[in-house]
């Protein structure tokens, strides 16, 4: 199963680990395909790094990650949206990265997102709603 990960869910899953740091484990165990485009990895990277300077401890351990997703999730050139979507525009993005890569999920806590579940065949899901239903233990 093709999966694309808002950024909220990769930042807090690498900075506060919980349900999303089990969605990125089950990413690195092999559990679905990560997909993403470079502006989805520019966005992590800014977002992550942002967030590391208030937490430097953990900050350390972001770039690796970022290494890792680029080297081991597929990679998509996304054309954008024709028609926006999302109420935030810049969300249209992961939308536009799971409708060319055919992936059957978005995960995201972004409430903007969510209220689009169901567009084009794609649902978008919390990570608890995705872990639930995609990664039962």
């Amino acid at each position: 199963m093709r999966v694309v990960l808002d950024t909220n869910v990769v930042v807090s899953g690498v900075f506060f680990g919980g349900v999303p740091g089990r969605i990125l484990s089950a990413w690195s165990a092999g559990a679905f395909v990560l997909v993403f485009s470079p502006a989805i990895l520019e966005e992590y990277r800014r977002v992550g790094h942002e967030l590391g300077s208030r937490y430097p401890a953990v900050g350390a351990a972001f770039e690796p990650v970022l290494t890792l997703i680029a080297m081991n999730a597929v990679i998509v050139d996304a054309p954008p949206l024709t028609v926006p979507v999302s109420a935030d525009a810049d969300d249209d993005m992961f939308l536009a990265v799971a409708l060319a890569a055919k992936a059957a999920v978005v995960v995201s806590g972004d409430q903007d997102l969510l209220e689009v579940s169901g567009w084009r065949g794609i649902d978008v899901l919390t990570p608890r709603q995705f872990l639930e239903r995609h990664l039962p233990t």
